[in-house]
C-alpha cells in the first residue's frame, strides 16, 4: 500500500478502492451518478424557483390596484 492510492470511507470505516469488487465498484459509480444527478436538478430547481419569484413580481406589478 502506498500512500497515493485512492482510499473511501463507507460507514466509518475506510477501505482501498483496489480491495473493493467490481461490483462494489460499480456501486460506488452508480452512487457518484445519482449524487451529480442531484446536484444537477438542484441547481435547475433553484433556476426555476427564482423564475418563479420573478413571475409572481410581475404579475403583482400587471394588477391593477384599486384607490379609493
Amino acid at each position: 500500500m502506498t500512500d497515493s492510492e485512492q482510499k473511501i470511507v463507507i460507514d466509518g470505516n475506510e477501505y482501498l478502492l483496489s480491495s473493493l469488487s467490481d461490483e462494489a465498484k460499480a456501486q460506488i459509480g452508480n452512487l457518484q451518478f445519482v449524487e451529480s444527478e442531484i446536484a444537477r436538478l438542484k441547481a435547475k430547481l433553484a433556476v426555476a424557483s427564482t423564475a418563479k419569484l420573478a413571475y409572481q413580481a410581475a404579475l403583482k406589478n400587471a394588477i391593477p390596484t384599486e384607490t379609493h
